[in-house]
């Protein structure tokens, strides 16, 4: 009786398509901006340009995952909405992995990025808040889609 009432529960508490959609688009916007954050905020290719040249083609490559990754997620999000909450094994692996990967974006984000001095126009402060609301969102729907789909997993 109490298992058929949690599922009941669960079913009505599902992470609605829309929202995960959203953190896909907003995932794709990371991918699509992160060059930009790199050259403008951050002067980030002539400080590389001091690196070894074995480094500085690592340093590149780094970010090349990280925008690959974020691209990626966000096509998935759009595309498979529904095989991220289907409950199955590959839906838990996947979304306990984006989980991680933006849950430890969150706490990189608080731990080490506040004693670093970004550039003070208005428009470097306001994206720095909307880029750390957008990180704050992905880990909170990716790690509500793990949760929710080991939910089910495990009969919890």
């Amino acid at each position: 009786m109490i298992s058929e009432s949690l599922k009941q529960l669960k079913m009505k508490i599902q992470i609605p398509n829309w929202l995960i959609m959203i953190g896909g688009c907003g995932q794709i916007f990371t991918a699509l901006i992160y060059p930009y954050i790199r050259h403008k905020v951050f002067d980030w290719y002539n400080d590389v340009k001091k690196l070894k040249p074995l480094n500085q083609e690592i340093a590149k490559t780094y970010g090349r995952y990280i925008q690959g990754l974020n691209l990626s997620f966000g096509i998935i999000a759009i595309l498979l909405p529904n095989d991220l909450k289907n409950n199955s094994n590959l839906a838990i692996a996947l979304t306990g992995l984006i989980a991680t990967y933006w849950v430890g974006k969150v706490i990189t984000q608080i731990a080490y990025y506040p004693m670093y001095q970004i550039p003070q126009q208005t428009i470097f402060k306001i994206g720095s808040y909307f880029m750390n609301i957008l990180f704050t969102l992905f880990a909170v729907v990716y790690t509500w889609l793990f949760m929710y789909n080991l939910s089910f997993h495990f009969n919890l």
